[in-house]
């Protein structure tokens, strides 16, 4: 009796050990994927981060004079994995360009802040039917 007993203990700590081994093996094999924001993302960023010097420059009275060119990458940067650019997607870009040079328009009777503000709801609106994160960031970019 004591040798089954002293075989069956045995067992369980060579068994529990060799579990260990493979749990520890089982922890140095996981990996963690870092994401990696797409060109469209990236983009996005810096068109928020541009549209604030805009809304700063507007509110201390200077009219915007020069349409930020890399707003046009809008129609071509890669999306990130998931997303489509579809017709819809399209539609909100080709509008979003205009609104968004209709602010440097000096020749325009609308007061900027109105233009502004047209470009900065006119983004909510197309976020609201695609990725609807950012739409508390971008609505902080109104003038009120």
């Amino acid at each position: 009796m004591k040798y089954i007993f002293g075989l069956c203990v045995l067992l369980l700590v060579f068994g529990c050990k060799k579990a260990e081994k493979n749990t520890l093996e089982i922890k140095k094999k996981k990996e963690y994927v870092m994401y990696e924001a797409s060109e469209m993302t990236l983009l996005m960023n810096q068109m928020y981060e541009l549209n604030q010097k805009i809304k700063e420059d507007i509110l201390a009275g200077n009219i915007p004079e020069e349409f930020p060119d890399k707003f046009l990458k809008i129609h071509t940067a890669e999306l990130s994995n998931f997303k489509t650019r579809d017709e819809n997607f399209k539609n909100f870009s080709k509008l979003f360009i205009e609104t968004e040079k209709e602010i440097f328009n000096t020749s325009s009777n609308v007061p900027v802040e109105k233009r502004f503000n047209n470009m900065v709801n006119l983004c909510v609106s197309c976020h609201k039917t695609e990725c609807t994160g950012p739409i508390p960031r971008i609505k902080k970019l109104l003038i009120k």
